[in-house]
């Protein structure tokens, strides 16, 4: 495996002054009270703060981003490592306390080598205090973002390194929890290169992205813009203008037809939606946890101007990678549980020929994950919407169905099976997939009529030859209907839905 070259590493200042507005941050840092261990520990710290030209391993303060205010907690290498001990601990949680008591978002910006030796289990039982204060912080709504530097390592990735809802990396920093030498020192070899790299761990879905520092400003700031809520008079607008989607057509009279439309490689997708629907859009990946599948998508995105979650299915990458697998059901929950952190609407967008047949799937524990999917997003605690753009094939488009509203394309379709599947089973043919698709009320008219989808967005006539009009037409329903979700009380919009599906065939 490729070892990326490691980066030029910056000192905290110079982190922060590429960040923040010009002349804008104040520190919050009082002097530390270090543990009182002896002389030797003394000379350590005062060598340590000459080196670094800091009084500890972590800088607090506050600064603007582009006119917002912003928390900006980074660690400073040059200090003994970047080790975290007692008082450096207290110092980020005072940090985290403030933020949470005046609302603001915190940026955590690590390069360390874990917790301090010199003070031991003391210092690393901090850890737990570090990952309170961030939990506080992010129960309240706000945002936590953290950025990867080389190297970010131990205690300090494993707790408030690993913590945020956007986490991105340093090109070819270090990340991993056992540093390389003391693993070389415990079992007498040298670890696996490029394993502990941001490259290899964006591609695993451990994190989000790769981002140069130069970079780190503009995506805080698309964040945060992006985070911002609307006002209650800007969603009372928006839910009363269907903007392009004012038409709400019955829906496909020829169920084979939209199949078949359905399939065709030029129809517009998840990626096509965002790119014209959507704005300060910012992507996430995998599900923090090891797992990344091509056929699903994540982000934070707008549509018209009312910010949420998209999770959605990529029917290209399904068919031309492989199938959906559970880690994209894994990785849909990591966003269904970042909805309710943040506090915006989620939206699920469903699109695929069907989730993967095989041992791995099996043993991966599909049916389990379609299981999670459904009772987590019956009892979301945000406004829900989900979204039928094309195929809607098996319990891979089941798992992203609940919700408190539906739209559908007019094309779209949901089955237990591909229709060739049924037919195989009820004729033991594939002859019959027509006749057994229409019998079993998959196109869009026949789920409008048994309450499975609540509104339909046009196609004029085929949203494969009208991509760029059918995406905003679509987008406009979106902005919509999250914009009247948002006005219902939260218990109102959960008793709603959970009558909606027991009602469902009664």
């Amino acid at each position: 495996m490729h070892t990326p070259a490691r980066p030029h590493r910056l000192s905290a200042a110079e982190l922060i002054a590429l960040t923040a507005d010009e002349g804008s941050y104040l520190s919050w840092d009082a002097p530390p009270v270090e543990p009182d261990l002896g002389d030797a520990y003394r000379a350590e710290l005062a060598a340590a703060a000459a080196k670094s030209g800091t009084d500890e391993s972590i800088v607090t303060g506050e600064a603007l981003v582009d006119g917002r205010r912003v928390v900006l907690i980074a660690c400073e290498f040059q200090f003994l490592a970047g080790s975290v001990g007692t008082a450096a601990a207290e110092r980020f949680v005072l940090a985290m306390e403030r933020a949470t008591a005046e609302r603001l978002p915190v940026l955590a910006a690590v390069a360390s080598g874990g917790t301090r030796m010199q003070e031991g289990t003391v210092a690393f039982v901090a850890m737990v205090k570090i990952a309170a204060s961030v939990a506080a912080h992010q129960a309240e709504g706000l945002p936590y973002l953290t950025y990867l530097r080389h190297p970010s390592t131990g205690g300090a990735l494993a707790s408030f390194g690993s913590l945020g809802q956007v986490t991105v990396a340093e090109p070819g920093a270090l990340v991993g929890f056992l540093g390389p030498r003391v693993y070389e020192a415990l079992y007498g070899e040298a670890f696996p290169s490029g394993v502990q790299s941001a490259e290899n761990l964006a591609q695993h879905g451990i994190i989000d992205g790769v981002l140069p520092p130069q970079d780190l400003r503009e995506v805080i700031s698309r964040t945060l813009r992006l985070l911002e809520k609307p006002t209650h008079a800007a969603l009372v607008a928006r839910a009363a203008d269907p903007g392009t989607a004012a038409s709400d057509p019955a829906g496909s009279a020829d169920t084979w037809d939209s199949v078949t439309r359905t399939r065709d490689r030029a129809r517009p997708g998840l990626r096509d939606l965002l790119r014209h629907a959507a704005t300060d859009v910012v992507p996430l990946s995998g599900t923090g946890q090891g797992e990344r599948d091509p056929g699903l998508s994540l982000c934070l995105a707008r549509f018209g101007g009312v910010p949420c979650v998209v999770v959605g299915q990529d029917r290209r990458l399904q068919r031309s990678h492989a199938p959906l697998g559970p880690g994209a059901l894994r990785a849909a929950r990591r966003a269904m549980h970042l909805a309710e952190e943040l506090k915006l609407p989620l939206v699920t967008v469903i699109d695929t020929p069907g989730a993967a047949l095989s041992q791995t799937a099996e043993e991966g524990g599909l049916a389990s994950e379609i299981a999670h999917c459904l009772a987590d997003l019956v009892t979301h605690t945000s406004p829900t919407l989900s979204v039928l753009l094309g195929e809607g094939t098996g319990g891979g488009a089941l798992a992203l169905l609940p919700a408190d509203r539906t739209l559908a394309a007019e094309h779209a379709w949901l089955s237990p099976l591909p229709p060739e599947g049924a037919s195989a089973i009820v004729h033991r043919d594939i002859e019959h997939a027509p006749e057994l698709a229409e019998q079993q009320g998959v196109a869009s008219a026949r789920l409008r009529a048994n309450g499975i989808v609540d509104r339909i967005v046009a196609e004029l006539p085929d949203a494969a030859v009208e991509a760029t009009a059918f995406c905003d037409r679509l987008g406009d329903a979106i902005a919509q209907e999250l914009a009247a979700l948002s006005l219902q009380l939260p218990e109102r919009r959960r008793i709603l839905r959970l009558e909606r599906y027991r009602t469902l065939g009664v």
